[in-house]
């Protein structure tokens, strides 16, 4: 076999298989395994067979690739935006700043002291934290009563704690907060211009760790499979019936390889144009290389997203902080 047949076979195989995963990634829950993959496999594969193909003087295989490589795109994680995107536009103080971390079981086995100094550097208008639950035993996680912490160490901000979320803004509440299914928290903020509804969202893992080849590892994925359908299903009902602007930010485990994302509504918008990173990641905080952005940012029309980073929370969660910097015309969609 010549290697230009071999190149040709080779992009054909890929494109076999990436066909498969845009038909049936997020669709047919076995699938969600597959899409685990890391998002940039699927820019890094169509180029080197891009590559392979051009040398081995393979025509077909290069359009083979080509064509893997854009229909692809949106898969890889790659935020292009960065690329056409200059820096953002709100002026110092005018806009709202938000933090939104996943605290990965909130100070469990560390110093709170530590965790709370952490949040302090990161001054926000609005902090969306997840996990607001302690102990992991035999898969199980119990509630716990940090509240006075909070309410002494924010004392400017107002407090909402429900589905193991944290709210805390600076903005009084519009209105009591909402659970949105069992792991989100909406809470309406009277902002100066408006009503901004905040989701604060924790989406299901996909997977336990366990025997993959076991009966048990396809039982627990389907059952894990239907709970994140059921969140997600509860976060864009509520949404689409939500007449104020909002934004939805949180642990979404969900990659941009992964097909659930889909399911947000087209009037929620990613925000992350606002990030200047080419390849912005979230997971794993601890790991040099980063491979997954699964903490996510959405905005409605009238909440633009002005700037927007990743911050390393040291050591103290799996996943790092999102820090974003929103300006509303709130005021005028009100009317």
């Amino acid at each position: 076999m010549s290697p230009a047949t071999l190149a040709t076979l080779c992009a054909l195989g890929w494109g076999a298989f990436l066909g498969a995963h845009l038909a049936l990634n997020g669709r047919w829950w076995p699938w969600l395994a597959v899409s685990l993959l890391p998002p940039p496999l699927f820019a890094a594969v169509p180029l080197a067979l891009l590559v392979a193909s051009a040398v081995t003087g393979s025509g077909p295989g290069a359009v083979l690739a080509a064509c893997c490589l854009l229909a692809g795109g949106s898969q890889s994680g790659i935020n292009y935006r960065s690329l056409r995107r200059g820096s953002g536009t709100a002026e110092a103080g005018t806009g709202i700043r938000v933090v939104s971390w996943n605290t990965q079981h909130w100070n469990q086995g560390r110093e709170p002291d530590r965790f709370y100094a952490f949040l302090h550097t990161l001054p926000a208008d609005v902090y969306l934290l997840q996990e607001y639950l302690n102990g992991f035993e035999g898969g199980e996680v119990w509630d716990i009563d940090d509240e006075e912490r909070l309410r002494r160490e924010f004392p400017a901000h107002h407090l909402a704690i429900d589905n193991n979320s944290v709210t805390l803004s600076r903005f009084p509440l519009a209105a009591p907060p909402v659970p949105v299914g069992a792991c989100s928290l909406r809470v309406d903020l009277r902002t100066p211009g408006g009503v901004l509804s905040t989701y604060n969202v924790h989406i299901p893992v996909q997977l336990t760790v366990m025997n993959p080849l076991g009966a048990a590892f396809f039982r627990d994925m389907r059952r894990r499979h239907l709970a994140r359908l059921r969140e997600y299903d509860a976060l864009v009902a509520d949404l689409l019936a939500n007449p104020h602007p909002f934004l939805v930010s949180g642990d979404f485990n969900t990659s941009a390889a992964i097909g659930d994302i889909r399911r947000m509504p087209r009037a929620a918008r990613d925000a992350i144009g606002a990030n200047r990173s080419l390849f912005p990641a979230s997971w794993h905080a601890r790991w040099r290389l980063r491979l997954w952005r699964i903490d996510w940012v959405f905005t409605s029309a009238a909440v633009r997203a002005e700037q927007y980073a990743f911050r390393d929370p040291g050591g103290l969660s799996d996943h790092l902080a999102q820090d974003v910097t929103v300006t509303t015309t709130i005021e005028e969609s009100n009317h």
